[in-house]
């Protein structure tokens, strides 16, 4: 459980343009003012707010930067900006925030959250618990959290944050208050990461574009040369295969860029935590790891390797959304409507989609979908990416 996260690293982005007090907390919350006014509203009810909300959107629409917000809106007493900082801090002792590390949430870490529900405030207006990724709850760990959210203590309000309310059991489903965030537009999320980056206008145009108007991916397609070349790299190495060689190098080279990806993310912040563990138990640098604490070390070494792994299956799953707009473009070509999203691969697009059927095109867009399913089930990353590039090659599901 990691009960620091900020608002602004759970949503992958820096933190939001300067805001005027009487934005606090809402000012960090960028495109959604609807939702904004909404969860303003319920916060200041004197009624008080439901006991359970949903946030859903798509990725990087900024779910976890809302739900962080609206705890602060909750916990603090209206005007005092020193609560309000500490909650989308994760400082706040009246805030428990999860945001997993691995593949799926735990039971134990379900269990932690429930127990911890049930604490009356210590501090603030309300006890807060954000889940931002409420969607990687198998059942059985969502049903640990059901009779929190049937019988909540009074004053306990629950945030879970999910992709869509269909990420989520039914019984948990009806005991939420689904709130829906909007797409923002192209243009407003190029502004926006040009604003925060001072990158050129058409860079940041391309870079939202490329992320599909994920604000996160699109400021770190923007700042980031390697970042972009990966992407590139990879829908051109798919272009390209034509046989059941090219197959298996393809889907080699993909994993070992999606896992290149992966350490760049995580490598920096690993090599951090870790150093400031060691000078926590007052090990100076370079020094031999005393017995004593080696148990530590081989804990915060088994919480990498689990967010290595999580890191690699986002890796994998932001490649094939890359390719789902690849051949989303052959198809927008073929009817012959709709801008491209990848509009630089503009004469490869053309090509596929004289040289394709739309039928093709349809059942390679319905294979990478399954293979994101299969991929989320732990398939091994390689044969799914060579099962669904055969069906690139040959128009066929093996």
């Amino acid at each position: 459980m990691d009960a620091t996260t900020t608002a602004q690293r759970a949503a992958g982005v820096p933190a939001a343009d300067a805001t005027r007090p009487e934005e606090v907390p809402w000012g960090s919350v960028w495109g959604q003012p609807a939702a904004v006014e909404t969860l303003r509203a319920a916060a200041s009810d004197p009624s008080g707010p439901a006991h359970a909300w949903l946030i859903t959107g798509p990725p990087g629409s900024g779910r976890s930067t809302l739900a962080h917000a609206f705890a602060a809106a909750l916990i603090a007493e209206p005007g005092d900006e020193r609560a309000v900082h500490q909650v989308l801090s994760g400082t706040h002792p009246d805030l428990t925030a999860l945001r997993t590390e691995g593949v799926i949430i735990s039971i134990k870490d379900a269990r932690a959250l429930v127990e911890r529900s049930y604490f009356a405030p210590s501090l603030g207006r309300y006890r807060v618990i954000v889940v931002e990724d409420a969607d990687r709850m198998a059942e059985r760990t969502s049903n640990v959290l059901l009779k929190a959210l049937e019988e909540p203590p009074e004053r306990t309000v629950w945030v879970l944050c999910a992709p869509s309310d269909a990420d989520l059991l039914p019984t948990i489903r009806s005991r939420v208050r689904t709130l829906r965030l909007i797409d923002p537009e192209i243009a407003d999320v190029a502004a926006l990461i040009a604003r925060r980056t001072g990158v050129d206008p058409a860079l940041a145009e391309q870079s939202a574009r490329h992320a599909q108007r994920h604000i996160g991916m699109a400021q770190r397609l923007a700042t980031d040369d390697a970042a972009r070349a990966r992407r590139d790299e990879t829908l051109r190495a798919v272009l390209g295969v034509r046989s059941i060689g090219d197959v298996v190098e393809v889907a080699g080279r993909i994993v070992q860029i999606a896992t290149d990806d992966a350490k760049a993310l995580v490598a920096e912040r690993d090599e951090a935590e870790r150093a400031s563990l060691l000078r926590t138990l007052g090990v100076a640098e370079g020094a031999p790891v005393p017995p004593a604490v080696r148990s530590q070390l081989s804990a915060l070494d088994e919480e990498h390797k689990r967010r290595a792994t999580r890191s690699l299956r986002d890796g994998l799953d932001r490649v094939l959304t890359d390719l789902q707009s690849l051949y989303r473009d052959v198809l927008m070509a073929q009817f012959r409507r709709g801008d491209l999203i990848n509009r630089e691969l503009d004469a490869e697009i053309q090509a596929l989609a004289a040289a394709w059927t739309t039928e093709r095109t349809l059942v390679v867009l319905d294979r990478i979908a399954e293979t994101r399913r299969n991929l989320e089930q732990n398939v091994a990353p390689a044969l799914a990416l060579e099962s669904m590039l055969v069906t690139v090659a040959s128009g066929r599901t093996p």
